[in-house]
């Protein structure tokens, strides 16, 4: 992290694991940890960041490891998963008084706004958090595809995106202890070595638009705020 207190990033998309919502609790949601990802938002707002946010719905919904699913359907039902999530961290940020929209990339207009790139850039632009849901609206794409999209439509600087894993490893830390951890990274190594941090689509549409990728750990909220600073 740079001695400056100032950010290096004016504009950031950030993924958010729907697992990273929940953080341990006992339902769906850990509101009490979402708060305070919002109050690390706000102070990076405050220096004059502009968020973009995706959400996952690995909380609520994980249709296509149940595998007897049609495939579609179970994306469906994931895109509307990752509504309920953004709706919810809508709630968190308009509780710290920040306005937030959230714009879907399916036609829900009692909920949200349906997506549009140049609603969402007047949104940014205005110092509204601009929380994207229902993916790409697309099956067989993820929720970090869909990031990597809406990160090259809204012009932003890079994709910060926060797990429950400390960076990139050669392997699963979690599984192997003797896992080697990557200061910086290629995106053609990356693809090379089929690395999973983010799936294949994702990381090609990063590499094409030249949308440099963090990856840190979400257990400590105080990393956005380093992230935007590096």
């Amino acid at each position: 992290m740079s001695h400056s207190d100032t950010p290096v990033y004016k504009r950031v998309l950030l993924k958010l694991s729907g697992e990273a919502l929940s953080a341990g609790a006992d339902g769906i949601l850990n509101h009490e940890y979402l708060d305070e990802i919002v109050e690390v938002i706000k102070r990076c707002m405050d220096k004059g960041v502009q968020f973009g946010i995706v959400v996952g719905a690995g909380n609520i919904w994980r249709g296509r490891q149940g595998g007897t699913m049609e495939h579609t359907r179970a994306d469906h039902m994931g895109m509307l998963a990752t509504v309920i999530n953004s709706l919810a961290i809508q709630d968190a940020f308009e509780r710290a008084d920040i306005d937030a929209r959230v714009m879907t990339a399916v036609p829900i207009e009692a909920f949200a706004e349906f997506y549009s790139r140049n609603k969402a850039v007047s949104h940014l632009n205005r110092g509204k958090v601009t929380i994207f849901g229902c993916g790409m609206g697309n099956p067989f794409f993820s929720t970090d595809t869909a990031a990597a999209l809406r990160a090259a439509e809204i012009d932003a600087q890079i994709i910060l995106k926060a797990t429950m894993v400390d960076g990139v490893y050669d392997s699963d830390p979690h599984k192997n202890p003797n896992a080697v951890r990557y200061q910086t990274i290629s995106f053609d190594e990356v693809l090379a070595k089929q690395l999973a941090i983010m799936d294949m689509t994702a990381f090609s549409m990063c590499r094409d638009n030249k949308i440099p990728v963090l990856v840190f750990s979400l257990e400590d909220p105080d990393n956005i705020l380093r992230a935007v600073k590096q």
